[in-house]
């Protein structure tokens, strides 16, 4: 089953980096380290100077580029997962390649012009002895980070006087963290996590596998923490750090105390933080947390899973059925109203997917009249709207259904069968000018085609149909949605100037109204075929079966819910812009969408403060952030991006015509051809933009608060 789990192995309490041969109990026994020294300076964020003993000569050049040292280890993969996710450049040294470069002073910095330079603004390791305590790179290492002032991650460590805390005998606590309730401190809050509300829970999805290990121990002389939990009473109560900033000999040093990896929510809650603080709030790249929700086949009814059959009846492969399709769903105006106060209770805005033409042929078939549509348009500003074509066409290769699977119909010559370019422009059309005449505001630049369908549809259709790419353009179609389980990049249709915007399917299936329904069809896909499922689950090595099949009475809200709202929240806190995609049928009846989104939405606003609200993004949005981010890492690839910061100036040039992402503390302005102005919009404490010179600039150049 593709559950969304994600899971830390058994045994990452004894092999993820830095635990090392360090008792689980953070004896004294464990490895020495000296006394890990860091840069004595003020907060995340208000340190965005150089230090005193830099200001005083020439003012050093620090390039914006991160050095990530990697053992293989998944804290350094996740990190760099952040840093490449967000679009913040790197550098990765491998420590298992034989033929790696060696980190001496030669490797860290040089000259420019003149100017002291230093290569890398921050450095990632895998814990703080990665090189060996006393070897000639650690010690190289040590002299760089004191003597341009750059930070350094622990990424994973134990608790020892090393990293300025005591061993975990000593009142502290370690173990496994699965469910526990961690803290954000006083200082944390006021630091580098000043976007999140205040308590962080650590992940527990499955109560049989121990997902993270932690050492929590309590702080030492230079030691701030920024994240603890509380330690039993036995040994004298209080808390203990997970996270906190070592500051001593000239250095500084982020200290993380517990196993994670990229996908855990805990690490994508702080993975924000972690870079800001980092990089001391300045950086290549931003990143938000994006939440849109397109509701596909609006006005049209969806057909119904028959839980005798174990099918659709009206899909090709529903063998045992007429092709009509009885009691389908459609929503009713009583599910309209309630959609309405929905978004208005969540303050959350959902994009209608719809399809004009189904609509009318719906009021047909019933009197004339349609009383949903009727309350729609009255509620239309309430929502979004995308052309979903006029009824719902597949709009690839012309179907031959007489096989199961169905093919492509070919001619004679053998050749596939397309349907036309006409036919696909006027479905377009025809949909956007029905909006038009209802006073609907729909984006003409904006297209979900029925099933994703114009686009390759593996295995039957290999390619585009070739008339697509013209139909797009016929109508001033600049975004068309594809499914992102397909096809997860953007990419370009034909030659025309369209693109794609890939979507995530949720696991609410378009072909039910009820609960007791959706457990039935996912029982049917997640079950083996012992327990009287498909075996789906059996002979897909991308998925894993259910070990029994769910109650239908209780599956959906006990096992279904919670874990597609844990896997749609996985992709807010993950930067990932793409919207997800539902169907109107989870609108009506049992209304099952409701239970996710209000999930998803509670779990949101429970973690992060307000200064980190989610962002809803229309497609042409999505569209656009997803091209400007290709063009962004083709660039940095290769290596056509210089960006560095000298004092209070930072300043990025990139190739004419690529868009640059900066984020920069509170305070930073932009400079123009005369004077400056506020620079990026305020997000989770710092600001952030996607930028381009100012005309006859070369380079992007920001003014950065001295405080």
């Amino acid at each position: 089953m593709d559950s969304g789990r994600i899971r830390t192995p058994r045994t990452a309490r004894r092999t993820a980096a830095g635990a090392r041969t360090a008792p689980r109990g953070g004896s004294r026994t464990g490895p020495r380290t000296g006394r890990i020294a860091a840069l004595a300076a003020a907060a995340l964020l208000a340190t965005v100077v150089p230090s005193a003993q830099a200001a005083a000569a020439t003012a050093p050049r620090v390039d914006l580029t991160v050095l990530v040292v990697d053992d293989g280890g998944s804290a350094v993969g996740a990190i760099t997962a952040e840093l490449k996710g967000s679009g913040v450049p790197y550098r990765r040294i491998d420590l298992n390649d034989p033929n790696r470069p060696v980190v001496d002073t030669a490797f860290l910095s040089d000259s420019v012009d003149g100017r002291p330079r230093a290569k890398y603004q921050g450095v990632v390791l895998p814990h703080e002895s990665a090189f060996g305590p006393d070897s000639a790179e650690a010690t190289a290492l040590r002299t760089y980070e004191r003597t341009f002032g750059i930070p350094q991650v622990d990424a994973y460590t134990w608790s020892h006087p090393g990293v300025g805390l005591d061993y975990t005998d000593q009142g502290g606590w370690s173990g496994v963290l699965d469910g526990t309730t961690a803290g954000v401190t006083a200082a944390g809050q006021a630091g580098p996590f000043r976007y999140l509300a205040g308590a962080l829970t650590f992940e527990d999805n499955d109560p049989t596998i121990s997902e993270s290990y932690g050492y929590a121990g309590r702080p030492r002389a230079g030691y701030t923490s920024y994240l603890d939990v509380p330690v039993d009473s036995a040994a004298g109560g209080g808390r203990a750090s997970l996270v906190g900033e070592y500051a001593a000999d000239g250095r500084r040093e982020l200290v993380v105390t517990f196993a994670y990896n990229q996908y855990q929510r805990q690490f994508r809650a702080l993975a924000r933080g972690i870079v800001d603080w980092l990089t001391q709030g300045v950086h290549l790249g931003q990143s938000r947390n994006y939440l849109s929700v397109h509701v596909d086949d609006v006005f049209a009814p969806d057909a119904r899973w028959d839980r005798t059959l174990d099918c659709t009846p009206g899909d090709f492969d529903c063998v045992g059925d007429d092709g009509e399709g009885v009691d389908p769903i459609r929503m009713t105006v009583a599910d309209a109203q309630y959609a309405a106060a929905w978004q208005k209770a969540s303050g959350f805005t959902l994009d209608m997917v719809y399809n004009g033409g189904q609509g009318e042929q719906w009021k047909t078939e019933h009197g004339g009249t349609d009383a949903l549509t009727d309350r729609l348009v009255a509620d239309r500003a309430q929502y979004r709207w995308i052309n979903h074509t006029y009824t719902h066409p597949f709009l690839g290769c012309v179907q031959d259904n007489s096989v199961v699977p169905w093919q492509c119909a070919k001619d004679t010559a053998g050749n596939t069968l397309w349907v036309s370019r006409s036919e696909l422009s006027g479905q377009i059309r025809d949909n956007h000018n029905w909006a038009v005449g209802k006073g609907i505001s729909v984006d003409r630049s904006e297209l979900v085609t029925g099933e994703h369908s114009g686009l390759k549809t593996l295995p039957q259709q290999p390619v585009d149909n070739p008339n697509l790419a013209g139909a797009l353009a016929d109508n001033g179609v600049k975004w068309t949605a594809s499914d992102n389980s397909r096809e997860p990049q953007q990419r370009p249709v034909g030659t025309g100037a369209a693109k794609t915007v890939p979507r995530h399917p949720m696991n609410v299936y378009y072909n039910v109204g009820t609960a007791a329904e959706m457990a039935d069809e996912y029982n049917w896909i997640y079950t083996s075929r012992a327990d009287g499922g498909s075996g789906i689950c059996e002979s897909n090595p991308a998925s894993t079966c259910l070990p029994a099949p769910l109650p239908t009475a209780t599956g959906y809200a006990d096992h279904i819910v919670p874990q597609e709202a844990r896997t749609a929240l996985s992709h807010v806190l993950g930067n990932d812009p793409r919207p997800h995609y539902v169907h109107q049928s989870n609108l009506a009846e049992e209304r099952l969408l409701y239970p996710v989104l209000d999930r998803v939405l509670a779990d949101y606003r429970a973690l992060f403060a307000a200064n980190a609200p989610l962002v809803n993004p229309a497609q042409k949005d999505v569209g656009t952030e997803l091209g400007r981010r290709a063009a962004w890492d083709q660039a940095v690839a290769a290596g056509k991006v210089t960006a560095y910061r000298i004092g209070t100036t930072v300043t990025v040039k990139a190739p004419s015509g690529v868009t640059v992402p900066v984020t920069a503390p509170e305070g930073t302005r932009k400079k123009l051809l005369l004077g400056s102005t506020a620079f990026g919009t305020a997000y989770a404490g710092t600001r952030s933009a996607w930028t381009t010179p100012e005309p006859l600039q070369t380079a992007v150049t920001l003014t950065l608060p001295t405080a």
